[in-house]
């Protein structure tokens, strides 16, 4: 495409070239977060974002018809998914998807070294990205609760897979990196379907559909970020393994989500997963976020 400004996400680069990339993302993150809260895992521009968010509340015109469905089976599914009305399923899937996240940060926090230990640029990068990622989780909250939801808790996942959590960031990084670099590209491919899901499921509910909207915006700006920050630890070898990964991957993780079936592609996310590289992302997610120079045409 002569028009393309961007490479594939997969594209090489020096040892180099990512050293360089490194530095140039520790300042956009310091400015595109502000000051860190490392206490409270909060930064301030973002905890300004949602204050606005929550200054100006948007409701649903039609209140959910069966709130106790969500409430049934936002945990875990108790009911025939094909039952739920697509509302439901959506909130139930925004959850799940969430709450992953959520096990997997709060893992890793208690692993990356706190700011004043961190010696390195990627430590405080990693410290930062964290508490980016425990922001995320209060947005998506927020999300549910402008669809009248506020009795969501965040509760753990299965022992098995608590442990699963709270291991991998205990790996050695070589090992991490290609995983690691998997997670946050599905994350980006979640995010951009659920975009467009949102404009099919909340047709009658405009002001709460761009809401939604607004807030995942501020969820995917990040995430966006992050694919290309983690695509810095990896070498050529470490990229075939994510490759070859990336696959297994989303078909393993969106399995344990039975809602996405019923609401996404989920080989159309694969397919966009392996062929990423920033010219499908909206201008305004693009002018906000960061994207490796190696990425660049």
């Amino acid at each position: 495409m002569a028009s393309a400004k961007y490479l594939s996400i997969f594209s090489p680069a020096t040892k180099q070239q990512r050293r360089e990339n490194f530095d140039n993302y520790w300042e956009f993150t310091q400015q595109h977060g502000g000051q860190f809260f490392e206490d409270d895992k909060d930064l301030e521009k973002k905890r300004a974002r949602l204050k606005h968010f929550r200054d100006h509340p948007v409701t649903l015109r039609q209140p959910l018809a069966n709130p106790e469905a969500f409430y049934r089976n936002y945990v875990e599914m108790q009911d025939d998914p094909s039952s739920l009305d697509r509302t439901t399923l959506m909130l139930t899937c925004i959850y799940k998807f969430a709450r992953h996240e959520w096990v997997g940060i709060k893992a890793a926090w208690d692993a990356v070294p706190a700011m004043a230990s961190s010696c390195t640029v990627e430590d405080k990068i990693s410290r930062v990205h964290l508490a980016e990622e425990f922001c995320h989780i209060r947005l998506f909250d927020e999300m549910l609760r402008t669809c009248g939801l506020d009795r969501v808790e965040w509760v753990p996942l299965d022992p098995i897979k608590e442990k699963i959590y709270e291991q991998f960031p205990k790996f050695p990084e070589l090992l991490m990196a290609p995983p690691a670099f998997v997670t946050e590209l599905m994350g980006v491919t979640f995010y951009c379907h659920l975009y467009r899901l949102f404009d099919e499921v909340l047709v009658e509910e405009p002001e709460v559909c761009q809401r939604l909207k607004e807030l995942l915006d501020e969820i995917t700006i990040d995430e966006v970020a992050h694919v290309g920050q983690r695509r810095n630890f990896i070498g050529p070898i470490g990229m075939k393994i994510s490759k070859a990964l990336l696959k297994p991957f989303y078909i393993l993780f969106f399995n344990d989500i039975p809602e996405i079936r019923q609401l996404l592609n989920v080989n159309r996310m694969i397919k966009d997963g392996i062929t990423f590289d920033f010219n499908q992302l909206p201008a305004h997610i693009i002018q906000r976020s960061w994207v490796p120079s190696y990425c660049k045409t």
